[in-house]
């Protein structure tokens, strides 16, 4: 489980207007039951981020869901065990994208990462397939957590077209569209998941909006 050799995995797929939902950071009733439920309806990619979870926690988790689905999983914490599950996709975190110094030794995974702003984005290395940028809106999961800039009106700075930028904080059915329409690729639910008691029918809806936008 230890010491695994990463490189770079450029993949031709596109995860152009396919949502990706974020695991809530704590542990929510029937979660696993959700997220069985979630890619049978349709879900690309889940993003588990338990940032208080051991690996040995980790790993019980991922081992819940079911095999089928190990390839539509992220992992943020605990890289290590990522092939162990036939996980190619790993996700770093701003702090931790920034620690890193070389990323030349990462072979057969996906890259993911978190930004905050424009600038940190355009600044990226051709290397990730996708970043987050948060928050766009004010959080659903999150107190007191809401964009200190217009990041809409920031986006007219961006330089990086070689990664895909994902909205990530706020996200829900009545502003996926505007996201979308005003120079977001994709989007990145959350709070509007599991901090309802209609997760199902929430994601239902906001990937019929994504799917709309998409034909």
């Amino acid at each position: 489980m230890k010491g695994l050799d990463f490189h770079i995995l450029h993949l031709t797929e596109s995860i152009l207007r396919n949502m990706i939902v974020i695991t809530n950071p704590s542990s929510v009733k029937n979660e696993i039951s959700i997220i069985d439920s979630l890619f049978e309806e349709g879900l690309s990619l889940l993003h588990i981020r338990k940032p208080d979870f051991s690996e040995v926690q980790t790993a019980k988790f991922i081992h819940q869901i079911k095999q089928k689905y190990r390839r539509n999983l992220v992992l943020h914490n605990h890289h290590e065990i990522a092939a162990d599950f036939g996980i190619n996709r790993i996700h770093f975190s701003e702090t931790e994208r920034k620690k890193r110094i070389d990323f030349s030794g990462l072979s057969g995974f996906v890259l993911s990462t978190s930004t905050h702003s424009i600038q940190d984005f355009n600044a990226l290395e051709n290397i990730f397939e996708y970043a987050f940028l948060s928050p766009v809106f004010t959080s659903i999961s999150k107190e007191n957590y809401a964009p200190k800039t217009e990041l809409f009106e920031n986006l007219a700075k961006r330089e990086n077209f070689n990664t895909n930028l994902v909205a990530l904080g706020g996200i829900h059915s009545d502003n996926i569209e505007k996201s979308l329409q005003n120079g977001f690729d994709d989007v990145a639910l959350l709070g509007t998941i599991w901090n309802s008691p209609n997760s199902i029918k929430n994601f239902k809806l906001c990937q019929k909006i994504v799917l709309s936008l998409s034909a």
